[in-house]
């Protein structure tokens, strides 16, 4: 089981020696992995504890909300990834404005304060932190010095010569490379979502689904997808629109992510739903009326019934 943590003076609860992964860790990728994982292997050694560090909202949502990205994981989903990687501890800091008005050193004294004791932090080479995002790898090595903890700093992870990052897995997905995103992801690129009430059309034409609120998450392109929907551990086949739903409806403003799952007849309205998207099936267009466009869905569910038999 893992123990989520709310605030840093929770640590002074925590059997010392103390190694913390600090990050946004925004999808939870290899590089991201490497961070986690270096620290979990040094604390084991040492007979401490590991800790993941990590921040809620993402910073940028505070910072430059004009301009922040759309997420790889938003946070329940990020819980989920850094729980699977076998973590016992995650301390998630609520990212405000007075929390970004803090400057380096006074976050890190925090932490020191609240560790029984603090041996190690460990990071990705290019962290920056604190007020005016002045907090670096060198400031850390320097605080590190002064209060007697060891400082890591993870090399770039490469994957075919180019360097694992958020935002070119955000790019991946958006161009629709989902190979390219899975491999820098260590994993498959999925959405985590929550069900909720829809207009219940898909119902009156005989396929109901699942519309999807997902948490300001990175869509791939519009389109038709096979798809695999989990829900409470199992995986279900199904398949996936998404987009702007042209032939019912005349909103060019907000993408719809909704699935049909196939053979399924149950109410899960509030449950949360981690979408796979295995192979884009075709683009989203718009249908004469809804006759024509109950056809094409016959279509696409045998089509993924071929795949799913295959």
């Amino acid at each position: 089981m893992m123990q989520i943590l709310r605030s840093i003076p929770e640590h002074s609860q925590l059997r010392g020696p103390l190694f913390l992964a600090i990050g946004v860790f925004d999808g939870v990728h290899c590089g991201h992995q490497t961070v986690i994982s270096t620290s979990a292997e040094h604390a084991k050694a040492a007979n401490g504890t590991p800790v993941v560090v990590t921040f809620d909202p993402h910073p940028e949502k505070i910072l430059r909300p004009e301009r922040a990205p759309h997420l790889l994981t938003a946070t329940p989903h990020k819980i989920a990834l850094i729980r699977d990687l076998g973590v016992a501890h995650l301390l998630i800091i609520t990212f405000d404005k007075k929390f970004a008005a803090t400057e380096p050193e006074d976050f890190v004294q925090q932490l020191v304060q609240h560790s029984k004791p603090l041996s190690e932090i460990c990071v990705g080479h290019e962290w920056s932190f604190g007020k005016n995002r002045r907090g670096n790898l060198e400031l850390l090595k320097k605080l590190g010095a002064q209060f007697d903890f060891n400082v890591i700093g993870i090399p770039p992870v490469t994957i075919n010569g180019e360097l694992v990052s958020s935002t070119t897995i955000r790019r991946a997905v958006e161009a629709g490379d989902l190979a390219k995103a899975e491999a820098m992801l260590g994993r498959e690129y999925t959405i985590l979502g929550t069900v909720m009430r829809g207009d219940d059309l898909g119902k009156k034409i005989g396929f109901p689904t699942a519309n999807l609120s997902a948490h300001n998450e990175q869509f791939p392109p519009n389109g038709v997808y096979f798809a695999e929907a989990k829900l409470d551990g199992v995986a279900y086949p199904g398949v996936v629109n998404l987009g702007y739903r042209p032939t019912v409806s005349s909103s060019k403003t907000e993408r719809v992510l909704e699935i049909h799952l196939l053979d399924f007849d149950r109410d899960i309205y509030g449950k949360d739903l981690e979408v796979r998207f295995i192979r884009y099936l075709r683009p989203e267009k718009k249908f004469e009326n809804v006759d024509t466009l109950v056809r094409q869905i016959e279509r696409d569910v045998q089509q993924a019934r071929e795949l799913l038999g295959a």
